[in-house]
């Protein structure tokens, strides 16, 4: 058994704060809305340039799709590749780790578009439910002193 792989059995433990800290770290990563959205385009269109990916992810900042591909960069999922132009030409692809994402992101990303309208309902219903819920309560008055 190698190193990797004994460790990845030893993070299954979450019973341990260690393994609970580097799960969550792994996990905040590769689970925030812009990170997903970044792993699912490049999967799905390969290469691209910087201006091709934030015209492709509806409503991130340019400065939300830098510190986003900056850590993807650092975490190994993502390679930044400068040329030597002018402009300089910068192009963003997934690594071979980044690649291993793909499954699991298309799977959450299925898994959202057949489901948005049954959250969607499930929202309203609770919403309507806790507006009663509140409108039911008597008011509670305080009284300041002047």
């Amino acid at each position: 058994m190698s190193l990797q792989d004994s460790q990845s059995q030893s993070l299954q433990d979450t019973s341990k704060s260690a393994n609970c800290t580097a799960m969550s770290d792994v996990l905040n990563r590769i689970g925030d809305k812009w990170s997903v959205m970044v792993v699912g385009i490049l999967g799905q269109n390969g290469t691209l340039r910087f201006n091709e990916l934030k015209r492709m992810i509806n409503g991130v900042s340019q400065r939300m799709l830098t510190l986003t591909l900056r850590n993807l960069e650092r975490d190994g999922l993502v390679t930044r590749t400068i040329y030597p132009e002018v402009p300089p030409r910068v192009e963003y692809q997934l690594t071979e780790l980044g690649k291993t994402l793909q499954k699991p992101i298309t799977a959450l990303w299925d898994w959202s578009s057949a489901n948005h309208g049954s959250i969607m309902d499930a929202r309203s219903i609770y919403d309507a439910r806790s507006e009663a819920l509140a409108a039911s309560e008597p008011r509670k008055v305080a009284y300041v002193r002047g």
